[in-house]
């Protein structure tokens, strides 16, 4: 079957509804359309942004001022229903100013109408093709720079529009003839753009309650609104709106021009319309993900995006419209205002359609000023600080730099071009770039390595290790995530010659997820030789916990011939030190040695040489001893170096933690890994079954209420988690039958604080705690979130939470891990529900 199956197609089935037998629909009856009210009014407040923006992007770009309607109503009609994003608002972009620009100036209106067709007409072929998840392949660093000196263009263009002027055709024209334009700036436009910015500026920031409420009118309306109003009641003469009759509006027309220039225009728009269009659909993904009850709307199918796309240009370029790209800020208002399907997008679409014929005359009053005003702050947010700063944190500034000065200074596809080339010889000089040291500590020669080893630095290489002298102990540190062949060789050959003559060598790794793996016997296979693994370690999960001792990848149960555990060190194979991570930047060390920020601990959690759940005097990698002084080395010789400047800056300043968070003392629960915390980060309080008894309550052992006093009053921390966990034994041993008579140990009696959580749990009247998406899998669950909910009345009931709490000083939450699913689920209250929604994966820069 084709892979172009028309879009509307795929939305039937789940649109239909099955009728119950009593009542079947009347046949032949047709049915009538719905719209949410969350729908309807998200679409009146994306339709109040959207009209001032697309006659504000259409004057941008020079085209008739009716091109950014049309485009603006094909975008939410076609793109809102045929679009693989059902919250994406479509329609004429700022990313697109500058390309449509230098289109219209080249070879006119009509022929850039046809140039949007054949975009059009390109992305419906990609769409086909399925490639869309491929153009999120570009690096970010790009796109933001793209978008960043598409905004600089704009920006700079809109000036000579406030002063009174009118723009050149490139970035160095403008500022060419910026002094000229000041000379003769016209007062009456620069105080109505004076305006217009001032109230884009203040109106988000109106305080109070007034401001909570005025908020809601769109900033963008605001702004034109008032200084229309401003420029009628002084009589100010300035160029305004001007929409011609619709029966003058140009159409499109066969292109006319040199067919290389045309090729590259098609070209230059549709990647600039698919790759916007694709990666706000990515981003609203994330955005109606954060929202509650976002299990209710379908993530985005990017292949029927591009066909929605391709679709919309086709009809936009064909009536004479911009063309149409996935819109941020239009998207972004989609979301927060509570829309639920596309309906919204379309009848924003519509409304346009309503304004464009009903509202010309009021159109007509708005001043090309306030316009330009408004297109100039929008360029200016797309150049985003916190685009600069995440390029900056990954050492992509270069390329985000020479993008933004080539969109500047040549062009959308030149600028983009440069910046690839750019990002490929970043590429190029990371993979080269390695950097071998030799030096002698104590006696014990250290070979460093610094990147990737390749057969470029193999020379490098053998002339470090030529000048270890023979017999001496070494130590070889890969500080990298890649070894191919020819390094593996080279390396393997200089350990084999050198402990045949009586030397020591002992080969680590000190970034993240590069672990000392299991001795193997060598085979011919090339993917051992290339030192990716040293055993048939493909199905390991687990390789970022570097000195997690008590882990188990998920392979054949053990044998003759099968490596020992993790953590023996030996001499025999390079290879046991090097296995590809994850990720190639390095995460941050912490005492514990796996890049986690976990906090290194005895008691089971990780940490330093995982001696939860063996035993005291046993485990997996030998004695309970040998394990302990084998994670205290590995933190000595690995992490400490990295961590001794922020563990001594916490001990000068002492503990200031956020969070107190209580939970089960199980090993498998890592309160530093599922929090993703670090040292001074959690005031942490583990016991078994996470139990918090209540405030007069006899006990011999007052730690769980002194550690609550403790963390409240002297410590202040702002929020107290209660973690459960799944598979709790604690749980199980309280739902077991205990026979009457039985000697109350000290276990049995610290557990009848769990008894409430029991009681609760048979009260057929109480609402039972659930989780979302799922049942809970048995009454050891169902108990388990029950426990948790009744430890969080326990913790209300203590004085100085109490109290924390009526001043509005510390906030209380749930949790519940599920040790075997990796989920974490976060405790919220529904009305009386108590529900235990699943955190997810979501990019709150976004």
């Amino acid at each position: 079957m084709s892979a172009c199956v028309p879009a509307g197609t795929t939305d039937s089935a789940h649109t239909e509804r099955a009728h119950p037998p009593h009542s079947p629909p009347p046949p032949g009856r047709p049915r009538r359309f719905r719209i949410a009210g969350a729908d309807l009014s998200a679409a009146i407040a994306v339709f109040l942004i959207a009209l001032p923006l697309s006659l504000g992007i259409a004057l941008a770009t020079g085209a008739p001022l009716q091109a950014g309607l049309v485009a603006a109503a094909v975008g939410g009609l076609v793109a809102g229903r045929l679009g693989g994003s059902p919250l994406q608002v479509s329609g004429p972009a700022a990313g697109l100013t500058v390309v449509t620009a230098d289109l219209i100036q080249q070879y006119g209106w009509r022929t850039t109408c046809a140039v949007t067709v054949l975009a059009g007409l390109a992305q419906l072929g990609l769409g086909c093709l399925r490639v869309a998840r491929g153009a999120l392949a570009v690096s970010p660093a790009i796109v933001h720079g793209m978008l960043a000196g598409i905004g600089v263009t704009i920006a700079v263009a809109q000036v000579h529009i406030m002063l009174g002027g009118e723009p050149q055709s490139s970035v160095p024209d403008n500022l060419r003839a910026l002094p000229a334009q000041l000379a003769h700036l016209d007062p009456a436009a620069l105080a109505v753009s004076v305006l217009a910015l001032a109230v884009l500026l203040l109106w988000p920031r109106v305080p109070g309650r007034a401001g909570r409420l005025l908020r809601k009118v769109p900033t963008a309306l605001v702004a034109v609104a008032t200084a229309t109003a401003a420029a009628a009641a002084a009589g100010l003469v300035l160029p305004l709106v001007d929409l011609p009759s619709w029966r003058s509006h140009a159409l499109a027309g066969l292109p006319e021009g040199p067919v290389l220039g045309l090729v590259a225009a098609v070209l230059t728009t549709t990647l600039v319309c698919s790759v916007q269009s694709l990666l706000g659909a990515v981003a609203v993904d994330k955005l109606a993900a954060a929202r509650p009850a976002s299990r209710d709307v379908v993530r985005s199918d990017l292949d029927r995006e591009l066909l929605g796309q391709g679709a919309a240009n086709v009809v936009s370029g064909s009536l004479g419209g911009l063309p149409v790209a996935g819109v941020a800020v239009r998207s972004t208002a989609n979301v927060h205002a509570g829309a639920v399907s596309r309906n919204s997008t379309m009848a924003h679409g519509a409304l346009v359609v309503a304004a464009a014929l009903l509202l010309v005359p009021l159109l007509e009053l708005i001043p090309l000023a306030a316009l330009a005003a408004l297109v100039m702050a929008v360029g200016i947010q797309m150049v985003s600080l916190h685009h600069i700063r995440t390029v900056t944190r990954h050492r992509e500034v270069m390329v985000y730099a020479v993008t933004t000065l080539g969109v500047v200074s040549f062009g959308v596809l030149e600028g983009v071009a440069l910046g690839i080339a750019v990002a490929v010889g970043v590429a190029l000089h990371r993979l080269t770039r390695t950097r071998i040291t030799h030096r002698e500590e104590d006696g014990v020669h250290l070979v460093h390595v610094r990147g990737q080893l390749t057969f470029l630095a193999v020379p490098r290489l053998s002339r470090a290790l030529h000048h270890v002298p023979q017999g001496a102990d070494v130590t070889v540190s890969l500080d990298g995530s890649f070894m191919d062949h020819a390094a593996y060789e080279t390396l393997q050959d200089w350990q084999n010659t050198h402990t045949a003559r009586g030397g020591t060598v002992e080969i680590t790794g000190r970034r993240a997820g590069v672990r000392i793996a299991e001795p193997a016997v060598l085979t011919s296979d090339p993917a051992a030789e290339t030192g990716a693994e040293a055993v048939d370690t493909g199905d390991c999960r687990c390789r970022p916990w570097t000195a997690w001792r008590n882990h188990q990848c998920d392979r054949p149960s053990s044998g003759p011939g099968t490596a020992p555990p993790p953590g023996t060190t030996t001499a025999s194979d390079p290879a046991k030190a090097w296995t590809h991570p994850a990720t190639t930047e390095p995460a941050p060390a912490a005492p514990d040695g796996t890049g986690t920020h976990a906090p290194a601990r005895a008691d089971g959690t990780g940490g330093m040489g995982g001696m939860g759940g063996t035993g005291g005097t046993g485990g997996t990698g030998g004695t309970g001893g040998s394990q302990l002084v084998r994670g205290l080395s590995t933190f000595q010789r690995r992490t400490a170096p990295l961590v001794r400047g922020e563990l001594a800056r916490l001990a000068r300043e002492g503990q200031r933690p956020s969070q107190l968070f209580l939970t089960c003392a199980d090993s498998r629960v890592v309160t530093s890994m599922i929090t993703s915390s670090g040292p001074g980060d959690l005031f942490v309080v583990r016991n078994v079954g996470n139990l918090v008894p209540p405030p007069g309550t006899e006990s011999r052992d007052d730690s769980v209420a002194a550690a609550i006093e403790y963390a409240v009053e002297v410590l202040a921390v702002r929020s107290i988690t209660v973690c459960g966990h799944s598979g709790c034994g604690a749980m199980q041993a309280l739902l077991d039958s205990r026979p009457a008579g039985s000697v109350a140990t000290p276990l049995r009696r610290w557990l009848r604080h769990g008894g409430p959580s029991v009681e609760r749990l048979r009260d057929a009247g109480a609402p039972a705690p659930r989780l979302t998406g799922r049942a809970p899998a048995d009454d050891v669950e169902r108990l388990c979130l029950t426990n948790v909910v009744q430890q969080l009345e326990h913790l209300r009931a203590h004085e100085s939470v109490a109290r924390a709490l009526r001043d509005g000083a510390l906030e209380l939450h749930g949790l519940y891990f599920h040790v075997g699913e990796a989920q974490a689920y976060l405790l919220t209250e529904q009305g009386e529900d108590r529900v235990f929604d699943r955190v997810r994966d979501v990019d709150l820069a976004v």
